[in-house]
């Protein structure tokens, strides 16, 4: 009878995978030895392993290249790291080794773009796509990039009186992007996104807003929805809508040549995750090719803005479990040495799901559980998989450690719990390490931050 933690994990998934391997009764990830971070970093440990970042942005542009040279597409493709996924300053060093354009939402994005300019890690050639609704901060900041000599940078109206504004500060001839306010699934509460402009206002505010203004050249429509890029009715649907906007002003504004098709390539949240990331790519470029010949206007340069995509399967959390709790004959309760509300509060913020797995003790037989955080708070717990309603660890033992590792964790988690912050009942936040690799394939680790003390957190209280 197969009951230990290895069987379960093999017989219920194609395992082992790209990812995880097993090595002498520990997994290991991209082939990280996990035990050996755990020996010399303790838990709760947060790492980020930054090869994972340039490598998925690479499948991407490979998967778009393929398809635009399979139908005879006739423009480019550029890949658009969103910066509110993760704005470590890491995470776009690293993605800016792939020659991609960056997407910005606020103000202060502005000052990270002039940053990495002054450390030499980018040039004033960037391509920024600055998304968002505009307060005066973010408006300034944008006119004082363009008017530096940053020629490439792109703001996107998100409403009419956003270009006002930008005529005046900016000095110089500028290029211009207008968002659509796409219609959301009807499951949500409401019918239209607040963001962007409406489908009937667009050309007319073209016509009488921009056609004639010299200084303004119209070069991008953006579009996105919430839900991301998949194949379904909805998405293939607004889709369309956005592309007849498109020819329409394509015929009236010739300079208009870029097509912003937004994000939401998934990211692996299950070991039994699938998605056809070739056949979504090949897809789109099929249908826009086909759309356009329909109309007759030329392809336009296609964009998309990936972020939980580009850095989400980078970033991952282990943690130790410190004790068992038996709150009656069914359920089990193992506590880890950290809170999830600290360190992954989408777990029960939009009750996520990532991959969770035992880093040791894979040879023993396994029990249903359930996972506390530290926190006195009843919403602090994970107590289900994405591929089933349980979770599943080899047993616990008061004198044999137990680890368990979440991975894919690498988007969003940081800036949503407030990262280096004041966290619920004062849990630290926990050590961060960046894992790289050299020429020779070798491993090296470098600590980013280190865990929060007592003195650090009473300071920001005021004490």
């Amino acid at each position: 009878m197969k009951i230990k933690y290895y069987d379960l994990i093999h017989q219920t998934f194609d395992f082992p995978s790209e990812e995880f391997t097993i090595k002498n009764n520990f997994l290991e990830f991209h082939g990280i030895s996990l035990i050996d971070l755990i020996k010399k970093y303790g838990t709760p440990l947060k790492f980020t392993y930054l090869p994972k970042i340039s490598q998925n942005i690479q499948k991407a542009k490979k998967w778009f290249k393929k398809a635009i040279h399979y139908h005879k597409y006739n423009n480019k493709y550029t890949y658009c790291y969103c910066t509110k996924s993760s704005h470590f300053s890491f995470v776009l060093e690293e993605a800016l080794k792939n020659n991609i354009s960056i997407e910005t939402s606020y103000a202060y994005d502005i000052e990270i773009v002039k940053n990495l300019y002054q450390k030499g890690k980018t040039n004033k050639n960037i391509e920024v796509i600055c998304n968002g609704f505009k307060t005066h901060n973010y408006i300034e900041n944008i006119s004082n990039l363009i008017n530096s000599g940053f020629y490439n940078t792109i703001p996107i109206l998100d409403n009419i009186d956003e270009l006002e504004k930008l005529n005046f500060f900016i000095h110089s001839p500028f290029k211009l992007g207008i968002r659509i306010a796409s219609e959301e699934e009807p499951k949500f509460e409401f019918y239209t996104s607040r963001l962007g402009i409406g489908y009937k206002d667009i050309i007319v505010f073209y016509l009488n807003k921009i056609k004639n203004n010299p200084k303004i050249e119209l070069k991008m429509l953006h579009f996105f929805i919430n839900t991301g890029i998949k194949d379904t009715a909805y998405y293939w649907n607004e889709l369309f809508k956005c592309l007849h906007i498109y020819a329409k002003l394509k015929k009236i504004s010739p300079e208009l040549d870029i097509l912003n098709i937004g994000g939401g390539f998934p990211i692996k949240t299950s070991m039994s995750f699938q998605y056809n990331y070739e056949y979504m790519t090949n897809e789109i470029i099929y249908q826009i090719k086909n759309f356009c010949k329909k109309e007759n206007i030329s392809e336009p340069h296609i964009y998309t803005e990936f972020g939980t995509y580009t850095v989400g399967e980078s970033g991952g959390i282990i943690y130790k479990i410190l004790s068992q709790k038996k709150q009656n004959d069914r359920e089990k309760w193992n506590m880890i040495d950290s809170s999830f509300m600290t360190t992954l509060p989408d777990t029960w913020a939009i009750s996520r799901r990532f991959i969770m797995m035992a880093i040791n003790r894979w040879n023993d037989s396994y029990e249903r559980v359930f996972l506390g955080g530290l926190t006195c708070d009843s919403d602090d717990y994970y107590n289900s998989e994405q591929h089933i309603n349980a979770i599943y660890l080899p047993y616990f033992h008061k004198k044999i450690p137990l680890y368990i590792g979440f991975f894919n964790t690498g988007a969003y988690q940081d800036t949503i719990s407030g990262y280096g912050g004041v966290h619920h009942c004062l849990i630290p936040q926990p050590i961060h390490i960046l894992i790289n690799q050299n020429k020779e394939k070798k491993f090296f680790y470098k600590i980013f931050r280190n865990s929060q003390n007592p003195e650090e957190i009473l300071k920001i209280l005021g004490y």
